[in-house]
C-alpha cells in the first residue's frame, strides 16, 4: 500500500527495566528533514478516538498496539547484570532504532509505515 501525500517522521523508542522493575520509557519523534529512502513495508492502523494531527498523541493512545507492532519491527535487548557486596543487580533496555515512518493522519484513521 503506497502512502502518497504522507508525512515522514524519524520515531525511536527506549525502555529501562532496572532490577525488574519499570524504570524508565522514552519516545522520540521529529519530522524527517530529508526525504526518507526505502520501500514501505506493512503498516500499522489505528483507528482515532477524536481527530488529531498529532502523532505522538495517537501513539500514546494506542500505546499498546503500537508497541507490538514495533516489536515486529526488530528491538535492540541489551542486558547486563553486576553483583556488588552480595547484592545483585540488572538492567535491561530494549531499544528501537531511528527509524523512517511514513505517516498519513485522516480524521478516522493513522496509517504508520516503516520504511525499509
Amino acid at each position: 500500500m503506497a502512502l502518497f501525500g504522507a508525512q515522514e517522521y524519524l520515531i525511536s523508542y527506549r525502555y529501562v527495566v532496572k532490577d525488574a522493575m519499570f524504570y524508565n520509557e522514552k519516545l522520540y519523534i521529529a519530522h524527517s528533514m530529508q526525504k526518507c529512502q526505502g520501500v514501505e513495508q506493512e503498516p500499522l492502523t489505528l483507528l482515532l478516538k477524536r481527530p488529531t494531527n498529532s502523532l505522538r498523541q495517537i501513539i500514546e493512545e494506542h500505546q499498546e498496539q503500537f508497541l507490538s507492532y514495533i516489536q515486529t519491527l526488530g528491538i535492540d535487548i541489551d542486558h547486563s547484570e553486576k553483583t556488588m557486596n552480595l547484592q545483585n543487580s540488572s538492567t535491561t533496555i530494549f531499544t528501537l532504532k531511528t527509524t523512517c515512518f511514513k505517516v498519513d493522519i485522516n480524521d478516522n484513521f493513522a496509517i504508520i509505515a516503516p520504511l525499509k
